[in-house]
Order: structure tokens, then C-alpha cells, then sequence
């Protein structure tokens, strides 16, 4: 059974930093792309980052946090991350980590990551940004 399970939210000011983390249980670990989604109440859940399996170099990044936040994993502790710098009263909201569906190397991450189709979620760590 596939689990995600995230830490590391809360709530900081205006240019603080934050590291979401996303530990991974039930599946070879490797053989996924993951990413992460966030979602503020009454609005539609929104893809933030993604890196391809086997944790290569191969990320991707919603325009607004690109050059702040920065996706990586540990593919020997099964631990996906967020570095989140420069955080802005816009990036609060509930953090989601996500497991793509399908194994294998994804070949066009920024397609994948703007929909929410073919994701396994966790359960979510709220952030809060003041300003």
C-alpha cells in the first residue's frame, strides 16, 4: 500500500524559509516521478514542482516559485523535499506531496505537473505565510 506522508509545514513571515518533507512507503521508491501540489480553500489544487524518477536533475517549476523553492530527493531515505526561500503571504496554503501513477521517466514534466490526473496524494501540511 502506497503511502505519503508530509511534515514540515507552518507558519513564518513574509521572505522566511520552510523545507516540506515527504516520506514515501510501499513502492519502489525509485521508479516514480513525485512532485508537489498546493491548494487554498475554494480554489482548484495546484501544481508547484516536480522532479522525474530516479531522482535525476530533471524538475520542473510553476512560474511563480521559480528561482524560491527548490524540489529534491533522497532516494535512500525515500524522502522527497521543498525548500521553500523568499516565501511570500501568497505561497500559504495546504502542501500536498504526489506519486505519478505510471513508472518509468516522464518526458514532458511541465504538462504532467499542471494537471491533477494521475496522482497518489498524501495528506497534506499547511503553510502560512505572513506578511
Amino acid at each position: 500500500q502506497v503511502q505519503l506522508e508530509e511534515s514540515g509545514g507552518g507558519s513564518v513571515q513574509s521572505g522566511g524559509s520552510l523545507t516540506l518533507s515527504c516520506v514515501a512507503s510501499g513502492y519502489r521508491y525509485s521508479d516514480f516521478a513525485m512532485a508537489w501540489f498546493r491548494q487554498i480553500p475554494g480554489q482548484d489544487r495546484e501544481g508547484v514542482a516536480i522532479i522525474n524518477n530516479y531522482g535525476n536533475s530533471d524538475t520542473a517549476y510553476v512560474p511563480s516559485v521559480m528561482g524560491r523553492f527548490t524540489i529534491s530527493v533522497d532516494t535512500a531515505k525515500n524522502t522527497l523535499y521543498l525548500q521553500m526561500n523568499d516565501l511570500k503571504p501568497e505561497d500559504t496554503a495546504m502542501y500536498y506531496c504526489a506519486r505519478y501513477q505510471f513508472s518509468g521517466r516522464i518526458q514532458f514534466l511541465s504538462r504532467v505537473l499542471a494537471s491533477t490526473d494521475n496522482f497518489l496524494w498524501g495528506q497534506g501540511t499547511q503553510v502560512t505565510v505572513s506578511s
